[in-house]
């Protein structure tokens, strides 16, 4: 029957001219519509450009020259070479702060998945609309709160004198544990990592609850027809589909860990003993108390590669991994 079809389908055509070969039929090249090109659009765009350039590129290239020289602003400075990098690696205090860094680091990745995530499966799973607007805008209304006043609010907590946490321990009558959580080597550390107790970030659980919300309905009405139960679901469905919300938190989490600083200068400055130092508060003591400008901006140009590798990394490992769906 094939051959009939083909042997119709030739009679059909027209038959080529004798003496003529044969030229193979090609498509038309198709022009591209020429774009018009809004130059409006460019002006508008270049006093931000130029502030860009002066307000934060500037300043980061900068720092990045000075950071080869002997830099005392308003004096004269002399080239070094590479000499403010090697003084780095031999810095006990600078490599006390990675440390430092290193125990923050894993308590943030853990507190910024595990609870936030819990917090959003537990809001998405209420039947009652009303009670999930209703949680999902009390978790989420600390995020306009000022990040200032969360961390004064908890050096009020830890006050060794006056402080919630040492009033409850007496209440409690464990007056033995009443300690000066932040004024001791021992317990700073820990006392800083626990800021912000009970670890529902909102930005997080934001992220992760978007994440769940946009999970078609029909993936999880299969999983029920399949018989799975909730642990299934969430090991099955959810994890894997909220890749791309937990590959987003961890980037977030190496930005904000490298640039942590800001709560622990707050409520200890770094001390006690170094036992709270982070690199952005070592990099602000050269800069600010010891008038080392050019140690300053390489420590400064140091944790700006750490950065930007860790950031490239964590997009190459992501980059092309898609959420696969396996119901049991």
């Amino acid at each position: 029957m094939a051959s009939t079809m083909m042997r119709t389908e030739t009679s059909d055509a027209e038959p080529a001219p004798a003496g003529e070969a044969k030229a193979p039929a090609s498509p038309a090249p198709r022009r591209r519509p020429r774009r018009r090109v809004a130059w409006w659009a460019y002006l508008v765009l270049a006093p931000t450009i130029a502030l860009l350039a002066v307000f934060g590129y500037y300043p980061g290239l900068s720092g990045m020259f000075y950071s080869f020289f002997d830099w005392r602003p308003a004096f004269d400075s002399t080239f070094i070479g590479l000499e403010n990098y090697q003084r780095m690696l031999t810095d006990p205090v600078w490599l006390q702060s990675f440390a430092n860094l290193g125990a923050i680091f894993l308590a943030s990745v853990t507190l910024m998945w595990i609870f936030p995530l819990i917090a959003a499966e537990l809001v998405i799973s209420l039947r009652s609309t009303r009670l999930q607007f209703l949680f999902r805008t009390l978790l989420i209304v600390p995020l306009a709160f000022p990040g200032v006043v969360t961390v004064l609010l908890w050096g009020f907590i830890y006050d060794p004198n006056s402080g919630v946490l040492n009033e409850l321990l007496s209440s409690l009558g464990l007056e033995a544990l009443r300690g000066n959580w932040l004024g001791n080597p021992q317990t700073a550390l820990l006392a800083l990592i626990f800021v912000q107790f009970p670890w529902v970030a909102s930005l997080p659980f934001l992220i992760f609850l978007t994440g769940l919300q946009n999970i078609p309905g029909e993936v999880f009405e299969a999983a029920a027809i399949d018989g799975a139960n909730r642990w299934q679901r969430f090991v099955h469905l959810d994890l894997p589909l909220l890749f791309g919300q937990v590959r987003v938190l961890f980037f977030l989490a190496i930005v904000q860990v490298l640039q942590f600083g800001f709560s622990a200068y707050l409520l200890t400055g770094g001390g006690p003993d170094n036992a709270t130092m982070v690199p952005v508060i070592r990099a602000l003591d050269m800069a600010f108390g010891a008038s080392e400008w050019g140690y300053a901006a390489a420590l400064s140009t140091t944790l700006f590669v750490l950065i930007l590798l860790l950031s490239l990394a964590s997009l190459l490992v992501g980059r092309g991994k898609k959420g696969n769906v396996d119901v049991d």
